[in-house]
């Protein structure tokens, strides 16, 4: 059984096995940076990593777009989001993809999740929030300013998700650190004024339900997805009403 469990886990730590399951640190070439299309009346960028693209998960079912879903049963048109985000991503790596895509204009509002990947590999706390701030400053500029129209979502506990619980790592060290990252990238979204959704003791429900588990193992489901969707769509339909 250990030696099963270790080629389980080398396979999540190697590129050459699945692509339906790639680590959180491990880059793929699956990004999703669909372009703002259709009649919607409004526009949304998101940015983040594997929780923003929905790995595991058919793109409708990611968090932005059933989030566009949600937004169209109560009238509000929404053009597809364009998406900047891959997995494995960590700050200063978005940060690098959003200059690289020279997206041009702006949106009607943005949200922003960033961080897990911070933590997974075990990069300074500091250089997070620096980096994690100039990206919430780079969010505003995409909304023309508007504070009121970016909206970060925390960082969920991928340690709680049956990957975690087998990846040899403590589940409490990774839940104290997510922490962490959650503490300081809520303050910094708080001291600019900008709308704060914690997503993250929902996301540890995942320790008894795994139905909130996509079947990789490691990402959320459409189910997990859906609550956070919900948990966006009254604090982004007032913003757009």
């Amino acid at each position: 059984m250990k030696i099963l469990l270790s080629a389980v886990l080398f396979c999540f730590l190697t590129s050459g096995c699945t692509k339906k399951a790639p680590m959180i640190n491990e880059p793929t070439t699956n990004q999703a940076t669909n372009p703002s299309k259709g009649t919607g009346n409004f526009t949304y960028l998101a940015l983040g990593d594997s929780y923003t693209i929905g790995e595991s998960v058919k793109q409708a079912e990611s968090f932005p777009y059933q989030l566009q879903g949600l937004l169209k049963a109560q009238n509000i048109t929404l053009a597809n989001p364009k998406i900047i985000a891959v997995t494995g991503w960590t700050t200063n790596e978005l940060q690098a993809a959003i200059k690289s895509e020279n997206v041009n204009g702006t949106f009607s509002f943005v949200t922003l999740l960033i961080g897990v990947n911070n933590q997974y590999r075990g990069y300074p706390l500091s250089t997070y929030k620096k980096e994690f701030s100039e990206l919430l400053q780079t969010a505003i500029t995409y909304a023309g300013g508007d504070k009121t129209r970016i909206f970060v979502v925390s960082i969920p506990d991928w340690g709680v998700t049956p990957f975690g619980k087998n990846s040899g790592r403590s589940m409490q060290t990774i839940a104290n650190e997510i922490d962490s990252f959650n503490a300081a990238n809520q303050e910094i979204t708080l001291a600019a004024g900008v709308s704060y959704t914690n997503i993250t003791p929902a996301s540890r429900n995942a320790a008894t339900d795994l139905s909130l588990v996509a079947d990789d193992g490691l990402h959320p489901s459409a189910k997990m997805y859906a609550e956070w969707a919900t948990a966006l769509l009254t604090k982004v339909s007032a913003v757009l009403k």
